[in-house]
């Protein structure tokens, strides 16, 4: 299949690799930033262009990769003589009409993962959650879908958003919560490593009990004097204390069933 990729961030560099790992054809990259550009395309090796206005015609479907604030002027812009070619974005939180009154074709391939440019990634293993709007799109957004990865799911624009709030929830804030976690150890002459034993261990015990099951800790108890030292020891910093007390409360509610 030939592909127009437009983006050249983390998603868009990884989805470009698998796209080209199972044989399909990237013919053009485009970024608004020239260099992002030029750099994916080599690696891809396709063309480039910053200017929306150089975008091809030449490709059977177009992939949008860009921030979501972006994708409703790209659409856009990138749909204007190319309204038969088949439109796909990959946004977690962004309904498909957006695409609606300015192609024709169109529909999300959201693959569900944490991507980095100098992490490589399994691809296949990934899941990837798709919707279209016709036959046509159909067609083509789960023949691009199950060439990449083996794990395919047909959902909603709706449930989708709630999948993407979840992601958020389970990933997200869970690398917030380690970063805040190596600000402490390295102010007091401990490196990050040293709860990477502990991490491994939390994160497989939840392939194996629901999360509820596998909480552990002074809050799931609701032991006090540890909570009250705890927060003491957070007492330069008014947000962490906040962050603190409002995940163990929560913690405690959801043990009790009040969550």
């Amino acid at each position: 299949m030939r592909i127009a990729l437009i983006g050249s961030g983390n998603l868009a560099t990884n989805i470009g690799k698998a796209f080209v790992a199972a044989g399909h054809d990237i013919v053009q990259v485009f970024s608004r930033t020239e260099a992002n550009a030029a750099a994916l395309a080599q690696r891809l090796g396709a063309a480039h262009t910053s200017n929306i206005a150089d975008l091809t015609h030449d490709a059977d479907v177009f992939v949008l990769s860009v921030k979501d604030s972006a994708l409703a002027d790209i659409v856009r812009e990138a749909g204007k003589g190319r309204e038969d070619k088949v439109f796909v974005h990959t946004a977690g939180s962004v309904g498909i009409d957006i695409f609606s009154g300015s192609v024709r074709h169109y529909g999300v391939l959201y693959p569900m993962q944490t991507f980095s440019k100098s992490r490589e990634v399994d691809f296949s293993k990934i899941p990837v959650f798709i919707e279209w709007n016709d036959a046509t799109s159909e067609t083509t957004i789960q023949t691009l879908a199950e060439s990449i990865s083996g794990k395919i799911t047909v959902l909603s624009s709706h449930d989708r958003k709630y999948l993407h709030l979840a992601a958020v929830f389970g990933c997200n804030f869970v690398n917030h919560c380690y970063a805040l976690a190596a600000d402490i150890m390295e102010s007091h002459g401990m490196t990050f490593d040293m709860l990477l034993p502990l991490i491994d261990e939390t994160l497989a015990k939840v392939h194996a009990l629901h999360p509820k099951d596998a909480q552990t800790g002074p809050a799931v108890r609701f032991d006090r004097n540890v909570l009250d030292r705890h927060i003491a020891l957070l007492g330069e910093s008014p947000m962490m204390r906040d962050i603190y007390e409002l995940m163990s409360n929560s913690i405690h509610k959801k043990a009790i069933g009040q969550e």
